[in-house]
């Protein structure tokens, strides 16, 4: 196992690598056989923190959401590796037939669908996928801090939410002596920095969050993937990536990676990953790959560290708007 840094969750007790592995892939890019090999070679590398969430993958033609939960938790039992891995999973989007939101009926039904299909008694990390205004914050973090009582869960937190609502939502929990958001799980890489930065990360820091990020790699842009117009064709998403971040602000920020990547003999991914975990208030950016050979980049990316000098060219290079 490789020697990868450990993190504490914020103040849930519970220890992370430095990357956490997102479950979207599992069921959608990926077939059950191809993801238990997967799941093997990350409690191997010690990149044992695993995302996922009830909708996933819902969006892929002939899937209904739950397929991610379904191959871990036949994973889970084929392997017998429950006590090798962090598991995260996360309640709030719609599954359609009117499952939908953080009413507390509607966390109760999806806390016992998610437990039947990860095949597991309790889940580490139980995550509102987004934010529910239309149901007292009260009631949704009530029906939590049951769940944790009664053992189903360990701890919660929040994703999608606006600083000033997780705010709100962290002074409920303590006003009513209920369960608090112990994690967040906002979107921030080296390009879509300013929600994040601009108040969420102040919220996370005051309240000792832990904060686990998603799209680290801008949806492979900061791969360096996408350098040309033309290279929209190389991925489903290729066109909505391009649109999005190939643009002065974008070259300028694939320039120092590239920079920083060949004095470090490295890769554009493990520098824009090293750069997140060196971030004072990130515990564990989320990243995915569909094979054994993109999971080595992976680890390498973990134990990358890089100097201050490396830290601030990338910095600058990315400051700006997004």
């Amino acid at each position: 196992m490789s020697q990868i840094e450990h993190r504490s969750l914020g103040r849930t007790g519970i220890q992370v690598p430095t990357l956490t592995f997102g479950g979207n892939v599992f069921g959608w890019t990926i077939d059950q056989k191809t993801s238990f090999s997967l799941l093997d070679a990350l409690v191997e590398k010690g990149l044992y923190f695993i995302d996922t969430a009830d909708v996933y993958s819902r969006w892929a033609p002939g899937n209904q959401g739950g397929e991610s939960e379904t191959i871990i938790g036949n994973w889970l039992k084929q392997s017998g590796k429950r006590d090798k891995i962090v598991l995260a999973t996360k309640v709030g989007m719609d599954l359609g037939d009117g499952k939908t939101g953080l009413a507390p009926a509607r966390i109760r039904q999806a806390i016992e669908d998610s437990l039947r299909r990860l095949q597991t008694d309790t889940i580490d990390l139980y995550q509102a996928h987004r934010d529910d205004s239309d149901t007292p914050l009260q009631e949704t973090l009530a029906t939590f801090d049951a769940l944790i009582k009664e053992g189903k869960v360990r701890a919660v937190g929040a994703s999608n939410y606006s600083a000033e609502r997780l705010a709100e939502a962290l002074k409920v929990s303590e006003a009513q002596g209920l369960a608090r958001y112990e994690t967040l799980q906002p979107e921030y890489n080296l390009y879509d920095r300013k929600e994040y930065e601009s108040g969420l990360e102040k919220v996370a820091s005051e309240n000792g969050l832990g904060v686990i990020n998603y799209y680290s790699l801008a949806s492979g842009f900061l791969s360096g993937k996408y350098r040309r117009p033309e290279d929209a064709s190389k991925s489903p998403r290729g066109d909505g990536v391009v649109q999005k971040y190939l643009n002065p602000r974008g070259l300028s920020i694939l320039k120092a990676l590239d920079r920083v990547a060949e004095s470090n003999n490295a890769t554009p991914t493990q520098v824009a990953l090293a750069w997140q975990i060196a971030r004072p208030s990130i515990t564990a950016p989320i990243v995915s790959v569909t094979s054994l050979a993109q999971l080595d980049e992976l680890t390498k990316a973990a134990a990358l560290k890089l100097s201050d000098a490396d830290l601030r060219a990338l910095s600058d290079a990315s400051a700006g708007q997004a």
